[in-house]
């Protein structure tokens, strides 16, 4: 039976989830795949050993992409928290479910209950879940973890820069203290974040070891590297780097340690382990943010550098070790990719995302998309990536200009650039995206306008004037409310 899921129903499993758990599974359940993705915050391309990091080590990731899959042509699903986090989790673009930019603490916005999670299609099938780290999703009771389909959440529930800043440091923004959140029960307000990284890593340790003899899924979201940088005293002034490469190697233990956990509980061949990050780098923070490594520009942008991410997937004995993929994929692929191995229901609603296992297994190197689509800010379409070819059509977004960045961990401010015309770039043998083609190849061209007039119908596209698509469905808001998106 199809998933589906109302208000009503999601406080209802809530309060039979809290009164009551089967003591035991089944075999059938037993030998379930286990689920675990790592995505990290604002962490860049060109930030993991072997995606050309320098400055510091990533062994342990280096070695789980070493007996497994490193993607190469891996996209988040938007440039930007809340949307990226969206996009993974349900499988759709952040544009159909009414989810743009970034939610703010307050402000009455959340993932829609009508949404179906990865957490929820897999606790039909008789999972554990857990999430740890960062939320963002909504910040209401509406809208937090266990109306989204988790058993346990420890974290914060946005972005770990959204609390009061020192006088000195400045802040347009007024927010409350950051609350440090145990399954719903805020048990501290956070005014030093260094030792969450561990504390995260701890709590999904203690996960594996609890639910080793059932399915479980663990969405693992670390608040660093994004702004403040914060780092435990086992890792500072470990890295050549500075305190971004010391936050890396922390965040490369915590892989290590979650991969040990499962080989000491004899479930390492049972169990997929993805790492990724939700965007690019947040390149007007200079010393304090990550690299693009090869690809241009970064965060909130829909060129390379804002949305294509280092991907690992380990899955012992189920693919390939030590194979790089460039086949594109994004993040809207992993839901119906994880219901294809467990053999979990798709949601009812409509989703976007495609089974990407044939990839994985190398049952084929052909994209399981027939294009993918770079939205941002209020529904704006900026790209569309068809095969080899990334097209740009016209629009503005932020960039450094080669300006000189700080060393402190205060930001410099963007400038505006502007695409004025459509582009087209060949990533294939221009991963900078240096040459515009577009002159060139007026078929490409041609096409690639054709499949985003297609989107445009479904999606809607601001820039065209079209802010809804007859696809796009609303945004969940607390009754009373009518905020709007942030960028």
């Amino acid at each position: 039976m199809k998933i589906t899921k109302t208000l009503s129903a999601v406080l209802t499993l809530a309060a039979l989830n809290a009164c009551s758990q089967p003591e035991q599974q089944s075999t059938q359940q037993q030998t379930k795949p286990n689920v675990i993705i790592i995505m990290t915050d604002d962490q860049g391309y060109g930030d993991v050993g072997s995606y050309g990091a320098q400055g510091y080590s990533t062994p342990n990731l280096d070695q789980m992409a070493a007996e497994g899959l490193r993607f190469t042509d891996y996209y988040a699903a938007q440039a930007v928290c809340t949307s990226s986090r969206a996009g993974l989790l349900t499988g759709s673009y952040p544009n159909r479910i009414g989810v743009h930019g970034a939610f703010f603490p307050g402000d009455g916005q959340g993932l829609h209950h009508d949404e179906v999670t990865i957490a929820e299609m897999l606790k039909e099938q008789g999972y554990a879940t857990a999430t740890y780290g960062k939320w963002h999703l909504g910040d209401d009771e509406l809208f937090m973890p266990h109306n989204h389909g988790f058993d346990d959440f420890f974290g914060i529930p946005y972005s770990n820069d959204m609390w009061p800043l020192h006088p000195e440091q400045g802040t347009k923004f007024d927010f409350p203290p950051l609350p440090l959140i145990d399954n719903g029960k805020v048990i501290e307000h956070l005014t030093d974040q260094s030792n969450l990284t561990k504390q995260l890593t701890e709590r999904s340790v203690q996960f594996i070891n609890d639910n080793k003899d059932k399915p479980f899924f663990i969405y693992l979201a670390h608040p660093q590297p994004h702004v403040p940088l914060y780092v435990s005293d086992d890792f500072k002034g470990k890295s050549e780097l500075g305190l971004y490469g010391d936050v890396i190697m922390e965040l490369d233990w915590s892989v290590g340690e979650i991969l040990k956990s499962l080989k000491t509980n004899g479930i390492d061949d049972n169990t997929l382990v993805i790492f990724t990050s939700d965007n690019g780098p947040w390149l007007n923070y200079g010393s304090h943010a990550g690299s693009s490594g090869p690809l241009r520009e970064g965060k909130s942008t829909a060129l390379e550098g804002g949305q294509r991410e280092p991907f690992i997937a380990r899955f012992p004995g189920k693919f390939a070790e030590g194979k790089d993929i460039s086949t594109p994929i994004m993040a809207i692929d992993l839901l119906p990719t994880i219901a294809h191995i467990t053999g979990a229901n798709l949601p009812m609603r409509k989703i976007d995302g495609v089974n990407a296992w044939p990839i994985f297994t190398g049952e084929t190197t052909k994209p399981v998309q027939e294009a993918y689509f770079f939205y941002y800010k209020v529904n704006e379409l900026h790209g569309v990536r068809w095969g080899d070819w990334k097209m740009y059509f016209p629009h503005s977004y932020y960039s450094l200009n080669g300006k000189p960045t700080n060393t402190d961990g205060t930001p410099v401010k963007y400038d505006y650039n502007e695409f004025t015309k459509i582009e087209l770039y060949n990533l294939r043998g221009d991963i900078g995206e240096t040459t515009d083609v577009a002159a060139k190849h007026p078929q490409v061209v041609a096409k690639i306008k054709q499949l985003a007039e297609k989107m445009r119908a479904e999606l809607g596209d601001s820039l065209q004037g079209k802010a809804k698509g007859a696809g796009t469905r609303e945004l969940g808001r607390v009754p009373g409310t009518n905020s709007g998106p942030q960028e």
